[in-house]
């Protein structure tokens, strides 16, 4: 019987892409980089911003060693846009606000690559932070997804066995900390990444309020 419900965020249980894209961009263009689509962004995030920025700064080739300064400089860009942006497009897709309140017989939790604070503020921001008895973000956790350890984690927090917890998310970086974990993982294909990096869910689902359906038979 399910007692743990863990929650990816971005792609999840918000449409966080505009933002993001329109942060990543700033960032990057005093650098000479190439400004980015929404679904380019979509792609590619998910592992955490410093280690996706990283790999975006423009190069002479691709052995280049970018110094840290200039890391540190994109990095830098990214947050301070970021932080004062979070909520200018982004929303809750639909049907979880209504899903989540009707899970009030499970403990819930909240596991996302973005930093804590910024998860935070964009789930008080939609109204959606009330539905969660735990907020973890890149930077307080041990390991980021697809490590199985923040998975586990939050199995010990709530004194839980991996048999009486779930993994909702959009990404292969869910699903492979979900099952490393060994818990049930699901998948939704509205998120962030094409169905062929969800397949080994146990479950894949196209609309957020289709957990009413499947959750209560785990």
């Amino acid at each position: 019987m399910l007692k743990l419900l863990i929650f990816d965020l971005d792609g999840t249980l918000a449409d966080t892409g505009r933002d993001i894209t329109n942060a990543l961009n700033y960032a990057l263009k005093p650098f000479g980089s190439k400004e980015y689509s929404v679904a380019e962004t979509k792609a590619m995030v998910g592992s955490g911003i410093s280690k996706l920025l990283r790999s975006l700064i423009p190069g002479e080739s691709k052995s280049d060693r970018i110094p840290d300064e200039k890391e540190k400089e994109v990095l830098d860009r990214f947050l301070d846009y970021y932080s004062k942006h979070l909520l200018d497009t982004t929303i809750a897709y639909p049907g979880v606000k209504e899903t989540l309140a009707s899970f009030t017989s499970y403990r819930r939790a909240v596991l996302s690559n973005k930093r804590e604070h910024y998860s935070r503020e964009i789930l008080q921001g939609l109204e959606l932070a009330q539905y969660f008895d735990s907020i973890r973000g890149s930077d307080s956790v041990r390991e980021k997804k697809p490590s199985p350890v923040p998975v586990l984690d939050l199995l010990k927090e709530f004194n839980v066995t991996n048999n009486e917890a779930a993994l909702i998310g959009d990404s292969n970086y869910d699903v492979e900390a979900g099952k490393a974990a060994g818990i049930k993982v699901i998948a939704v294909t509205y998120g962030f990444r094409s169905i062929e990096y969800l397949k080994d869910a146990d479950f894949i689902i196209n609309r957020f309020d289709e957990l009413l359906n499947v959750i209560p038979n785990l």
